[in-house]
């Protein structure tokens, strides 16, 4: 099987190395993840002057129609990067689902800004009620006025400080738990009952709680009758991107650490000389080469019917792998390994969210069995 990449691919991985070699650094990562949106929104806008934001839209959206092999690609470079810039959520998932959804009048007033990076989205889905990515929404939208009033909470809006307008799930009939009867609008940033308040994550990116009080839109803000088939839809590109930068990170931490242990000496010999760290620094190479081999799993079954079940698998096993490769990776460092001075406490904590987040290990693997069977 052939894993070469395509003219195109091997441009936009060196594009994206090239954005990592010439605006990230430690002491930069640190001030991204401190400013307000926990990420330089100036690099934001350079990521899509550079293109990076269209490519995974389609080419007559002004994209590249990027596939998931160059999907895969940019995001294990972003992840060896330890970029903090949310394109995961804010590209693969809230751009993706506004651009396939929105009325071509709404899609005109915005898509072209998104594409450009002067503007994002981002999802108001998870609430407090649901667990592991379930269906459970008690947000509700009533008709009123030509339009519609939603009213309820997002407590759990991920990659959303700073964003320009919401992506908000809403229920427009049935019980909290229905499958059905969720419906999907736009309400940008500032409208009138709206209320926002951001907060932290593990990995330092911001998130948001919002609060929709009487929240008042436009009929031709609802994008989709069935808001929980739109987000479907694109959760098979985003859970890959997410498991490639996961592959990233992973690559990165273990080969900082495998410097250090050929440099840091104890009781007079190189840490990495002793026999027993050689054995667990062997068990977590072979579980990137695992990760890499699921993903190219599922890279080889792009197009066919199997390409959910792949790209499935691959995350179940890669939220489990790579959060235990973090604490190995710790504990080799000692103490200093869980401090932001080093890039293994930083990695890690990116990889627990990676793996948390929107469902953990288990419910990943659940996933892959019921479309196994």
């Amino acid at each position: 099987m052939n894993f070469d990449l395509s003219e195109d691919e091997e441009m936009l991985k060196a594009l994206t190395e090239r954005f990592v070699t010439d605006h990230y650094d430690h002491d930069s990562r640190r001030a991204f993840l401190a400013e307000p949106a926990g990420f330089s929104t100036r690099n934001w806008q350079l990521l899509g002057e550079l293109g990076l934001i269209a490519a995974p839209f389609p080419e007559e959206l002004g994209g590249l129609d990027l596939s998931p092999t160059g999907i895969a690609t940019v995001f294990e470079a972003l992840g060896r990067g330890l970029v903090v810039e949310p394109l995961a959520e804010a590209v693969m998932v809230a751009g993706r689902i506004f651009a396939a959804t929105a009325p071509e009048p709404l899609r005109s007033v915005w898509l072209d800004d998104i594409l450009a990076g002067t503007r994002r989205l981002g999802l108001a889905h998870a609430e407090a009620g649901a667990r592991d990515g379930s269906t459970w929404v008690e947000t509700s939208a009533t008709p009123h006025d030509g339009g519609w009033t939603l009213a309820g909470a997002k407590p759990y809006c991920v990659a959303c400080g700073g964003a320009d307008g919401y992506l908000v799930t809403a229920r427009v009939d049935g019980a909290a738990g229905d499958a059905n009867g969720v419906a999907l609008f736009l309400v940008p940033a500032g409208t009138a009952g709206l209320s926002a308040h951001d907060w932290h994550l593990a990995d330092g990116s911001v998130a948001t709680s919002l609060e929709l009080a009487g929240v008042s839109v436009p009929a031709d803000h609802k994008l989709s009758d069935d808001g929980l088939v739109a987000i479907a839809a694109a959760d098979d590109l985003a859970a890959l991107a997410r498991s490639a930068e996961a592959l990233g990170i992973m690559e990165r931490i273990f080969a900082d650490t495998l410097d250090y242990l050929r440099t840091r000496d104890q009781f007079g010999a190189a840490l990495g000389s002793f026999q027993a760290i050689q054995h667990r620094m062997v068990a977590q190479y072979a579980a990137i080469e695992q990760s890499r081999a699921l993903l190219n799993l599922a890279l080889v079954a792009q197009g066919d019917a199997e390409f959910a079940l792949a790209v499935r698998g691959a995350r179940a096993w890669i939220s489990e792998a790579s959060v235990t490769l973090g604490h190995e990776m710790i504990q080799f460092h000692g103490g200093m390994g869980v401090t932001d001075e080093l890039a293994i406490g930083g990695g890690h904590k990116r990889l627990l969210v990676l793996s948390r987040w929107p469902e953990g290990p288990l419910a990943a693997l659940d996933r892959y069995a019921d479309l196994l069977h």
